[in-house]
């Protein structure tokens, strides 16, 4: 559109032509998408990494929970083993409780501080409460159903054979593996509403730590990038965004103090990556 005119009405009145109105055999653009910048993430504590594989875990249950095919039965039985080993080690609902906590008062902070969408704010807040009373409701002891079961009992114990999943090591399982689809999506959905509250109190955990950090554009003069935290504010979470098709990325090492990062240039599952030497380009987020 000519500068100056009004967007009204402009597919009737601008001389520009438009994109169907081409001649018949004269052949059309494609059309470049720009691939997706890609996003890397490196917990700084016991805890965000903890969060961060039950996030995961979750994620690839609930995909293969809704797949009707067996070899999905089996990734979501996977997921669900691996959620429970995790989840065996300290004390799991405790710490999700306490980052509920912590985060609902760092909410109630913001309340009266300027420019401050309170509407936002108030819904982000009862999600969290909600989040909390259904973790309080479930018990200490939420899981204990599944962490007895026989049958979950029985895959577990033999997956940790390479290959010992197979019909003849259990054939309860093979067997349930081939009932009809709806009956293995109930027996995964029964699961999945014990494990929901927290995961998805992690999940949501996770998303506020993420939106609540501001991304800044940095440099890392050949391929290197040194950060130094405040002290008296301990970091959560780095993120490293590249951009999409990018052939480098970043290796973190560090704490909630401190971290290194190096930029790797990928070249093939057949050679080792090499670091990078120009100066690389990111974008920096660092989460509380």
């Amino acid at each position: 559109m000519a500068p100056g005119r009004s967007s009204e009405h402009a597919l009737f009145t601008g001389p520009e032509a438009v994109s169907q109105n081409r001649g018949m055999f004269e052949p059309v653009p494609e059309s470049r998408v720009d691939p997706e910048p890609i996003t890397y993430e490196q917990p700084l504590n016991e805890r965000m990494r903890a969060f961060m594989r039950l996030e995961f875990l979750w994620q690839q249950l609930s995909y293969h929970a809704g797949v009707p095919n067996p070899w999905s039965s089996r990734a979501a039985v996977a997921g669900l083993l691996e959620i429970l080993a995790i989840t065996s080690r300290g004390d799991a609902r405790g710490d999700v409780l306490k980052e509920l906590e912590r985060q609902m008062s760092a909410m109630r902070d913001y309340q009266n501080r300027p420019g401050v969408d309170g509407a936002r704010l108030r819904s982000i807040l009862a999600a969290l409460v909600r989040r909390r009373e259904e973790l309080n409701s479930a018990g200490a002891n939420f899981m204990q159903r599944l962490r007895e079961s026989e049958f979950l009992n029985a895959i577990k114990h033999r997956s940790a054979i390479p290959g010992g999943t197979c019909e003849f090591d259990l054939p309860d399982y093979y067997h349930w593996l081939n009932l009809e689809p709806d009956l293995r999506e109930s027996d995964l959905a029964d699961w999945l509403v014990t494990i929901r509250p927290l995961c998805e109190s992690v999940s949501e955990l996770l998303w506020i730590t993420r939106e609540n950090a501001v991304p800044r554009d940095e440099l890392a003069p050949g391929g290197v990038y040194q950060i130094t935290f405040e002290r008296e504010r301990p970091v959560q979470l780095v993120r490293l965004t590249l951009p999409g098709g990018s052939r480098l990325y970043p290796e973190v090492s560090g704490s909630h103090h401190r971290c290194s990062l190096r930029f790797l240039r990928w070249n093939s599952v057949h050679s080792r990556p090499v670091q990078a030497t120009e100066d690389v380009r990111f974008v920096l987020t660092t989460c509380y």
